[in-house]
């Protein structure tokens, strides 16, 4: 008998909110502060997140009857260890999984022959960089060796076809994020969770979110401006995917 997938709602995510707030621990619940400005529109440098480790966990034995997991799906906002340095974690969209043939076109995002809505992509005008509004044509000299075997090997007919255990992700702020198109695809394995609520905002610069720990200057601007530089209207803002329908 076929299941059907379980699909958590606003309940649902409240849910797995307050259980993870209550009983969270490095196992469940991880800590991560956006440091540039990739995925500008979703998320703000500063943002600090809760990023739920569970989704994703191997469903067996009886907890797959406790917590709805589920694997990566197209339009989910991931956290993943970089490949080229597993030490850094990145968030990005995920935007190809296993099977899926995909292209850009002028900006656009066609999938598996079809345009898709993404209405949470940001685009610089006047931005005239071929590839990266045109992926995976005419690719540019000195691109990361990665990136260079991904369309060797994933090209067919003018379109990236994703292999099996690897996801191809994208920032959101499109013309000004580092992701897949320049450093290949994202290994399954590599994928930590997915940021599911903003718990605190405060407005810094990409350098400052940068420096390895906490800088004194950076301290000493939260000790100062507190109140005014929080963005209080993003506290407890949830995180949520945006579906990218296979036809």
């Amino acid at each position: 008998m076929k299941r059907t997938p379980v699909t958590r709602g606003f309940i649902a995510d409240w849910a797995v909110t307050a259980v993870l707030l209550l009983f969270g621990t490095t196992t469940a619940l991880q800590a991560f502060v956006i440091p540039s400005g990739s995925m500008e529109g979703t998320l703000l440098v500063g943002d600090h997140l809760f990023v739920d480790k569970v989704i994703y966990s191997p469903a067996d034995g009886v907890s797959k009857h406790l917590l709805p997991y589920r694997d990566v799906q197209r339009g989910d906002v991931i956290v993943f260890r970089y490949p080229l340095d597993l030490n850094k974690n990145l968030v990005k969209r995920a935007i190809g999984v296993p099977g899926d043939r995909l292209r850009l076109e002028n900006k656009l995002l066609i999938l598996n022959g079809r345009i898709m809505e993404e209405p949470y992509a940001r685009h610089i005008e006047g931005s005239n960089e071929f590839y990266r509004n045109n992926f995976p044509a005419m690719p540019p000299e000195g691109l990361r060796p990665r990136a260079a075997e991904m369309l060797a090997s994933h090209v067919v007919n003018g379109e990236l076809v994703v292999p099996p255990g690897f996801i191809f992700a994208m920032g959101d702020n499109r013309e000004n994020s580092d992701d897949s198109r320049y450093w290949g695809l994202v290994p399954r394995e590599n994928i930590v969770g997915t940021p599911f609520m903003v718990y605190w905002s405060f407005e810094a610069s990409s350098e400052d979110m940068q420096e390895p720990g906490l800088g004194a200057g950076h301290l000493l601007d939260i000790a100062m401006h507190f109140a005014t530089k929080t963005r209080w209207s993003r506290t407890f803002h949830i995180v949520r995917s945006y579906p990218l329908q296979r036809p």
